[in-house]
């Protein structure tokens, strides 16, 4: 499981990035993020990272602390950013092999890594290409595979979608609903309002460092979330009855 307990972040400066967010994505289950940039999104993922520490609230995978056992927590947690750091040149197997290495995975064989490369969708061709000559699209793919290979209870992904064209878009929610079904809790800070509504099981708003929405598929199905979203986007804050969140 993911989840946050009134976490909240302030820097130095006095900027107010999180404000007392509460949220848990379940095992099997794809929790989509929603918010314009300086929502607070890449807060959280930090967060939960250890990248940042929170001025106070708890950031918990599996169970874990990631403040007070952060050596612990990421045994339990994959991540996939936007802009990855791939070793341009090894290939896209060496990449796999070295990731899982570092993640304590040991005894993999190639075929083991080639079976994940196929799950996500990479072309045969492109195993033992050097990633440096791979397109955006491909190097996410990759990215993908390594958090399979580890074999997490909980994903991060960060607006993995961002830049891609629709067809390998469509590819990796599919590689997300798979992992779902492998009972993995997936959180995706992101932009995509799109997938959202394709894939999310729960989808968060995030404005100013809050959570003013939360809605379950099913509490979606007769609204607009474009139209909600923006709604959002523009209003000031007020209580969602639905979730006890600050809203508009």
């Amino acid at each position: 499981m993911i989840e946050a307990i009134d976490l909240t972040k302030r820097y130095e400066e006095s900027t107010l990035a999180l404000d007392a967010l509460n949220l848990k994505v379940a095992p099997g289950e794809i929790y989509f993020l929603l918010g314009a940039n300086g929502a607070g999104k890449t807060t959280v993922i930090n967060i939960f990272l250890n990248f940042v520490e929170p001025t106070a609230g708890r950031a918990l995978i599996n169970g874990v602390d990631v403040t007070a056992d952060a050596l612990e927590a990421k045994k339990y947690l994959s991540y996939v950013s936007e802009d990855l750091m791939l070793y341009g040149n090894f290939t896209a197997r060496q990449n796999l092999d070295f990731f899982a290495r570092l993640g304590g995975k040991q005894g993999l064989k190639r075929d083991d890594y080639y079976q994940v490369l196929r799950e996500v969708g990479l072309e045969e061709r492109a195993f033992e290409q050097k990633v440096k000559e791979f397109s955006k699209g491909m190097r996410q793919k990759v990215g993908l595979a390594a958090a399979i290979v580890k074999d997490a209870p909980a994903i991060l992904l960060d607006e993995p979608t961002s830049g891609l064209d629709p067809k390998v878009g469509a590819e990796l929610m599919e590689t997300l609903s798979e992992l779902r079904s492998r009972r993995k809790a997936i959180l995706v800070a992101t932009h995509d309002i799109f997938r959202a509504t394709e894939v999310a099981d729960r989808i968060g708003i995030m404005k100013e460092g809050r959570k003013v929405m939360e809605r379950t598929r099913g509490e979606l199905e007769h609204e607009d979330l474009q139209t909600l979203y923006l709604d959002y986007m523009r209003g000031g804050f007020r209580t969602d009855m639905r979730t006890g969140t600050a809203g508009l």
